[in-house]
């Protein structure tokens, strides 16, 4: 069977599905080798699937990748992509574990696109952005006339989670503080050095807000394998 098909015989844009494999692969700590072992095909087509934008795996290939990698093949292609995470079933067994706090900064990392709640004079608003841990703080950046921008002078709440869809486990964190305004124009530059990207939402953000934590709590859903 050949290892390519036509490219409207793919869902979604060109490049998605090399995207899709990379992500899901390193998630769960293969390597490029490992996951060809497991697919049946040789390491460097799985590199040219990853890295070539208009390639395309033949759908024989597309049903072990999906296999090997814990997800379906619709969703490997990006089938799911504006559905809402977790419509998965629950796992056999699970517990909900307390994470420490030096736990949860390790799962915030150093950026990521978190949610941050902030009770407004419109009322509670729930909204998502990018951001960047600089300092043991969450910093993100906006415009004075947005709604994330009310967090300055405000106690907020933000949070972050990831779940794993295919084995139906993940976490979240918590963060609790008020924000503040940076705007220290040293500190600015160090913060526009350090972000790892502009925010996704584009147009002109050029406010910094910066969120020391009060308190940081966290939760991962753990699922014990036998017994």
């Amino acid at each position: 069977m050949s290892e390519h098909v036509r490219p409207d015989a793919a869902a979604g844009p060109q490049g998605d599905i090399g995207r899709r494999i990379a992500q899901r692969r390193e998630e769960l700590g293969l390597t490029r080798e490992e996951t060809a072992a497991r697919v049946g095909t040789a390491p460097g087509y799985i590199r040219y699937l990853e890295e070539k934008p208009s390639a395309m795996p033949g759908i024989g290939v597309l049903v072990r990748l999906a296999d090997v990698l814990g997800m379906g093949v619709s969703a490997l292609r990006g089938g799911d992509a504006g559905l809402p995470p977790g419509i998965g079933k629950a796992a056999h067994r699970p517990e909900l574990a307390e994470m420490s706090v030096d736990e949860c900064w390790q799962r915030l990392s150093t950026h990521g696109v978190g949610r941050v709640a902030i009770d407004g004079p419109a009322g509670l608003l729930v909204v998502p952005l990018n951001y960047t841990v600089v300092d043991g703080a969450i910093t993100f950046r906006t415009a004075p006339d947005t709604a994330p921008a009310t967090a300055v002078g405000n106690q907020v709440a933000f949070e972050v989670d990831r779940i794993d869809e295919a084995l139906s486990q993940g976490w979240s964190v918590l963060l609790q503080g008020r924000g503040r305004a940076v705007t220290d124009p040293d500190a600015v530059r160090r913060l526009n050095a350090l972000a790892y990207s502009g925010p996704w939402a584009g147009g002109e953000r050029d406010m910094w807000v910066r969120v020391e934590a009060d308190s940081v709590t966290g939760r991962r859903i753990v699922v014990r394998r036998g017994g």
